[in-house]
């Protein structure tokens, strides 16, 4: 019925009942010959008191009415973009027809069905234009008010009584005329009725799409779950049993195996942000730096394929500050048209090269002096902890059983890492809580043949920085 409040509602419009047999196209029976022609419901038609077909009984004639429009051809789009008519319509007809009331939600039909909201309005647009659906009340979207789903009603058209012979009757003469119900059809539109009926009763499914929301219904006839055959007629259910390989193994299964995800390859900003943190963790001025301001400052090195190897030797070129106020700017001064300077592969690896033989050379050049002040001191300090002492003994007889010089240090280094993993986490802890107490003995690590990387791995870098900040550095040799 009607609602007692008319704002939304337009003018009541009123048809006159068709108590005879509308003929089919081109035939007549004893009245006027019905033409048939395209036909699209105009807007102000869209409401409950305008329109010209009558309220469906029930959801199997609805439907029946939706396949009919859906196989006719006489639906006349309107022009434009957006999806046409198909089979997204029929499935969101099922699911409005499985509704008790008509009230379907937008984000409900697109959540159901794996749409977009915006596809969803369009069918609705389709299914109301073409005179199956319209409005009681259309819902609110004003702002600051409680938003209100609209109410519909599941219409009948006109052009599908007269098409199929359709009699209705208006029982009441004072009710209007949405609600006249059918008496009878032709005979010669039986056949057709009864087609559409079992299309009504079978639920049609979407195809699968991208998404992979819905999958499309196998052509061939389901195996019933209490027989083994197949059938081939049309069912009005849905409940199947899931197919079985055969032995032969020539059908494969309809649903495959879940494929393991593909790893996901790093994009150019990702790439940035890697090496920005890969140099906050290695370079000792840049501990306090944020990495979205260090990833936008290396930018341009990091599209241009440099590690942090690269970047680490373009930064040796000259002198490390002792402390710096703005990490992020001191970088990009440093670092300014870098990518220009070593524009290929080959120069960037000559220029790794060159800083490991300086790195190589002030390692020793820093040894050196050690051993020639400790030497005119007279003394050795030691470790003063016994277990530390027998961890580095231990520890300096493995690399000197790999290791002949300190110049085959490099070649060997990972047999001297071998050494240091033979070390109990006791001993790594005990050891850097001696270095802790005193520096000295990472110095006298480092003179019995304890490469640099080697002691950084055993006392962390902090203590071996300062260690080596505590004793005056030697001109290279």
């Amino acid at each position: 019925m009607q609602y007692d409040d008319a704002v939304c509602q337009l003018p009541r419009a009123r048809t006159g009942d068709s108590p005879f047999i509308s003929t089919s196209p081109g035939g007549t029976q004893g009245q006027q010959t019905v033409s048939l022609t395209a036909f699209r419901v105009p807007a102000p038609l869209q409401w409950i008191s305008t329109t010209a077909g009558r309220i469906a009984t029930d959801p199997y004639s609805w439907m029946q009415a939706v396949h009919w429009i859906d196989g006719c051809g006489l639906y006349d789009q309107a022009p434009g973009h957006g999806p046409k008519w198909g089979p997204t319509t029929i499935a969101i007809a099922q699911e409005i027809a499985a509704l008790g009331e008509c009230r379907p939600g937008i984000a409900y039909l697109a959540r159901k069905l794996g749409l977009s909201e915006r596809t969803v309005k369009y069918h609705l647009a389709h299914l109301r234009a073409a005179g199956l659906l319209v409005y009681r009340s259309k819902g609110t979207r004003l702002a600051g008010r409680v938003r209100l789903a609209s109410v519909y009603e599941r219409v009948i058209p006109v052009e599908f009584d007269e098409a199929l012979g359709i009699r209705t009757m208006l029982r009441d003469e004072a009710a209007p005329a949405y609600t006249r119900v059918p008496v009878g059809a032709a005979d010669e539109h039986r056949e057709t009725l009864g087609s559409l009926g079992e299309k009504a009763a079978r639920k049609i499914r979407r195809k699968r799409t991208k998404r992979g929301v819905d999958k499309a219904v196998d052509s061939k006839g389901r195996c019933t779950p209490m027989q083994g055959g197949t059938c081939t007629g049309k069912t009005a259910g849905t409940t199947s049993l899931p197919p079985e390989k055969l032995a032969s193994g020539k059908k494969s299964s309809p649903t495959p195996k879940q494929q393991k995800p593909k790893r996901r390859v790093m994009n150019r900003v990702g790439r940035r942000y890697q090496l920005a943190t890969e140099l906050i963790s290695s370079v000792p001025w840049l501990r306090n730096a944020l990495a979205p301001r260090i990833a936008w400052v290396i930018r341009d090195i990091a599209d241009a394929g440099w590690t942090v190897t690269d970047v680490r030797a373009f930064l040796s070129l000259a002198d490390a500050p002792q402390s710096v106020r703005r990490p992020s700017g001191f970088l990009a001064d440093r670092l300014k048209a870098a990518h220009l300077l070593w524009q290929t592969p080959e120069q960037r690896a000559s220029g790794v090269e060159a800083w490991h033989r300086a790195e190589e050379q002030r390692r020793k050049a820093r040894i050196a002096v050690v051993r020639a002040e400790r030497e005119a001191a007279g003394a050795v300090t030691r470790p003063v902890s016994a277990i530390v002492e027998r961890t580095l003994a231990a520890a300096t007889r493995k690399v000197r059983d790999w290791v002949s010089d300190t110049d085959k240090a490099t070649e060997h280094q990972a047999d001297e890492l071998t050494a240091l993993e033979g070390l109990s986490r006791s001993d790594v802890l005990a050891a850097r809580a001696a270095a802790e107490a005193d520096p000295g003995l990472i110095q006298a690590a480092l003179e019995s043949g304890m490469s640099e990387h080697d002691a950084r791995r055993l006392y962390t870098n902090r203590l071996v920085d300062r260690a080596l900040r505590q004793q005056p550095l030697a001109p290279a040799f």
